[in-house]
């Protein structure tokens, strides 16, 4: 059974995207599973340090991303969320390619949600492992 309460596709998602970090750093929406988002990010100049491995900041970037639009969907629409706390843990130095992350709820609650990210190689090895805390606020 779904847990998204907001509808959207692939491509609106990446659309609402534009103009914002997730476009500068190659983020892309790829997938929207029953219980999971997924999204791609390029190891490229953008997203590395200056000793040419991905930066940590931009594992970082995309599991905030993935998490936080993750956990817009799980809501109403007169809801608005904020990541409060991201915790990311750096396990594998990649200098090329491209890395997948996958948010998967771990609570889903009317006022917190916590999100698992994990990011991934190509050949499925872990990159880095991520927890985002999200406040939902009614908006306005």
């Amino acid at each position: 059974m779904s847990i998204w309460k907001r509808h959207a596709t692939v491509d609106d998602l990446n659309k609402f995207s534009q103009n914002t970090l997730s476009v500068a750093l190659g983020i892309k929406i790829t997938e929207i599973g029953e219980r999971t988002l997924t999204a791609t990010m390029p190891v490229m100049e953008a997203t590395k340090q200056p000793m040419g491995f991905l930066h940590g900041g931009a594992s970082a970037a995309l599991a905030e991303t993935l998490g936080s639009i993750a956990a817009s969907m799980c809501t109403e629409d007169s809801n608005i969320c904020f990541g409060l706390e991201l915790n990311a843990s750096h396990l594998k130095s990649k200098r090329s390619g491209e890395v997948t992350g996958v948010a998967t709820p771990i609570r889903i609650g009317s006022s917190v949600q916590v999100w698992e990210i994990r990011v991934t190689d190509e050949e499925g090895e872990l990159v880095c492992l991520s927890r985002l805390t999200v406040a939902v606020r009614k908006m306005g």
